[in-house]
């Protein structure tokens, strides 16, 4: 893949963009950060912080990219040149690689569970049989191992080889399909006894359970969920045409990442309450919950085998884009050195995953700060990498980029007015930096003391 080539269509890059985010950000792990911090009310936040914060900086990421057409790092040389700016860049590798060490982990949850679904193995246990197998699973250090390094090499074989063909055609058949198989099997959870409880939980916001800990892990979703903060998009957007209209893609990549959390949620959150689980159970949220919905459903292994192979897909889609700003800026033009760096770099994040995937078994007495080791790489990113590195995005976009340039993306094949961009800018420069620097203190324990 040149450092130049173009995303064929725009739902192409539409639907890529927003399946870098949907695998791990809306269906895995939305539906449990919202169930251990107080259901309804961290919906609402999520949403909040998504369209105040979230959406400006997806907007922002692609200005940077398409304006540019480079990849993370040099991005920033060119738009700041003979200035320090590039290191946000750097901070976006560094970030990619811890993040995508933990990913690979739930890649190979996903993985294990095809295979067991596959084989006949994930079917007609109880509810503590489901959470018993799923501690099992997570547990067991070969397997996890050997599942983890199946989803990277996976990753590595299509980031080699280029990811934009491959991903947009299949994004184009499988994202739909994903969005039916959430339909049926929203259906079949609305209609369980004793589900409205879980929609309440879900859908009506209970102020008392607001802690400043909810304000820092909706906003750290919003931006995980986006997949900004890193300069991912910013590598996505440099392959998209000039033509383009910035302002309402990024809008359909928002729509769709919000409507994906909001299916998670009233999929898993009215089973959790109809089969007597707590809405805190954690990570495994989805593999203990949906293997006993799929249960109840007529056909119901080959449901639920049909949405883990999608489950999968979109998990491999994220993947893709976060080895794909590693390798594109150490790659650059030269792209012949593809092939060997995506191998290399694939390895050492293998490496540097090994505690992540051990961390529930045979290193789970060690913690940091008492999280376990895949849960602190997960705090790494999402509540420090991520806000920080959207705080100096927003800084670099706010006031060093030149505001022509700006205006120029933003009305670029955009019909909106002039009143819209005025408003992206406000907030790019007064309130998003204020509001994730409050946030990344308080991650920080600034206030606590």
């Amino acid at each position: 893949m040149k450092q130049h080539e173009q995303w064929t269509s725009k739902l192409g890059f539409i639907l890529a963009a927003a399946g870098s985010a949907i695998g791990i950000g809306a269906i895995w792990k939305f539906p449990y950060m919202a169930g251990t911090n107080g259901g309804g009310i961290f919906f609402l936040l999520f949403i909040l912080f998504t369209l105040i914060i979230g959406a400006p900086m997806l907007l922002a990421e692609f200005i940077i990219g398409r304006s540019t057409q480079k990849d993370a790092v040099t991005a920033y040389k060119k738009l700041a040149k003979n200035s320090k700016w590039y290191y946000i860049g750097v901070l976006g590798v560094i970030a990619s690689f811890i993040l995508l060490s933990f990913y690979s982990v739930v890649g190979g949850w996903i993985l294990t569970y095809l295979w067991k679904s596959v084989s006949g193995g994930l079917s007609q246990f109880s509810l503590e049989e489901y959470t018993g197998l799923f501690e099992q699973t997570i547990a067991n250090p070969s397997q996890a191992l050997i599942a983890q390094i199946i989803f990277l090499g996976i990753t590595i074989w299509v980031v080699q080889a280029g990811v934009q063909s491959g991903i947009e055609k299949a994004s184009k058949i499988l994202m739909p399909l994903l969005f039916v198989i959430f339909i049926v099997l929203l259906a079949r959870s609305l209609t369980l006894e004793g589900a409205s409880e879980g929609i309440l939980y879900f859908l009506k916001p209970d102020p008392s359970l607001i802690t400043p800990n909810t304000f820092l892990m909706a906003l750290g979703q919003a931006l995980f969920s986006l997949s900004v903060g890193i300069s991912i998009m910013v590598t996505y957007s440099s392959y998209l045409e000039k033509g383009e209209d910035l302002v309402k893609s990024a809008g359909s990549v928002v729509s769709l990442n919000i409507i994906i959390s909001l299916l998670s949620g009233l999929v898993i959150f009215p089973a959790v309450f109809a089969l007597g689980l707590q809405p805190d159970e954690g990570p495994g949220l989805v593999f203990v919950v949906l293997p006993a919905v799929f249960d109840q459903l007529p056909f119901g292994a080959m449901f639920l085998t049909m949405f883990l192979i999608l489950l999968l897909f979109a998990t491999l889609t994220s993947a893709f884009s976060i080895l794909e700003i590693i390798v594109a800026v150490i790659v650059k033009d030269n792209q012949e050195k593809r092939r060997k760096i995506a191998f290399i770099t694939g390895l050492i994040i293998f490496v540097l995953g090994i505690p992540s995937a051990l961390s529930f078994g045979v290193l789970s007495h060690i913690t940091v700060r008492d999280l376990l080791l895949f849960d602190a790489a997960d705090f790494l990113v999402s509540n420090i990498g991520l806000p920080l590195g959207a705080l100096l995005i927003s800084i670099f976009v706010g006031y060093r980029v030149p505001k022509s340039i700006l205006e120029d993306e933003f009305f670029q094949g955009s019909p909106v007015k002039k009143g819209l961009f005025q408003t992206w800018y406000f907030l790019m420069r007064y309130v998003i930096p204020g509001g994730i620097l409050l946030v990344f203190l308080q991650s920080l324990g600034v206030f606590d003391k």
